[in-house]
């Protein structure tokens, strides 16, 4: 596809899907640059396209008393360094309309996230940039209702879209898939990305900290795979119980290798190719 073509450039794989992976929000430089680091290696040898992300700010928490960033052009020099040092296409999430351009000078890929999938003025005000612009699937909101997002995006002149399956809202503090929804969107013409850990979350909790179930990662990214996702989203850190976000549900970074194997295997059988000697 040309769009994913572009953005990954040399890393581009046609048969192989690409990942987006990165610690929640940025913290600090050593967390970033370390983290990118290692999962660039780690997909070089794999060879699956890779693009790092983080929030540059988390504007969605549930506690007042939640860390939300480092500051705004903080977080964005950050990301820009990673993409320049590391020669990686980067996304970050915006939140408002006012925010597209201003961070769409610093990354390759605007993030829209879910609560806010339906928001004509910050999906029309993305698309203007030029950007690849990522679409998160609402919690609320069917795959086949995303193709209304497709078409704002498209209308206002961009073809660049992705769409991220991120679970479904059952009762109030938990999410499930239907992967019905991955060959739904990609039904929209364009490419579809499992978010394997966002997916898992709990959200709503009393103690207003959103729980996760980590240790259901692989399954969800296995069976993404199977139904045919184009690209997977893992949120990873070296240390997820000191994360100062989503810390219950990102995936230990030592754990992404193996995890790595064997989905290319998957994807191998899906596509019906050869296991390498």
């Amino acid at each position: 596809m040309k769009t994913l073509k572009s953005l990954f450039k040399e890393q581009y794989n046609p048969d192989n899907f690409f990942l987006i992976a990165g610690p929640c929000v940025i913290e600090e430089e050593e967390l970033v640059m370390g983290v990118a680091e290692k999962v660039k290696a780690i997909c070089k040898r794999l060879e699956i396209p890779y693009m790092f992300k983080a929030s540059y700010r988390k504007a969605n928490r549930t506690s007042i008393h939640s860390f939300t960033g480092i500051g705004d052009v903080e977080g964005l020099d950050l990301l820009q360094k990673v993409g320049q040092t590391f020669n990686l296409p980067v996304t970050s999430d915006i939140h408002s309309a006012a925010e597209a351009a201003m961070a769409a000078a610093y990354v390759d890929v605007l993030q829209i996230p879910a609560f806010l999938c339906r928001q004509t003025d910050i999906l029309v005000a993305a698309a203007e940039t030029g950007k690849v612009v990522n679409v998160k699937k609402g919690q609320f909101v069917s795959g086949d209702a995303m193709k209304f997002a497709v078409e704002k995006i498209r209308q206002a002149g961009n073809e660049h879209i992705l769409l991220t399956e991120r679970g479904t809202t059952f009762g109030y503090q938990d999410l499930v898939v239907d992967y019905r929804n991955i060959p739904i969107m990609k039904g929209h013409g364009v490419p579809v990305v499992m978010d394997c850990t966002h997916s898992l979350q709990q959200p709503n909790q009393p103690g207003g900290v959103t729980g996760g179930n980590p240790q259901m990662i692989g399954t969800i990214a296995k069976a993404a795979i199977a139904t045919g996702a184009d690209g997977l989203f893992i949120e990873t850190h070296p240390e997820p119980s000191k994360a100062k976000s989503d810390g219950a549900n990102m995936l230990r970074l030592d754990l992404l290798e193996p995890l790595l194997e064997e989905l290319v295997l998957i994807r191998q059988a899906v596509k019906g190719q050869k296991r390498p000697a």
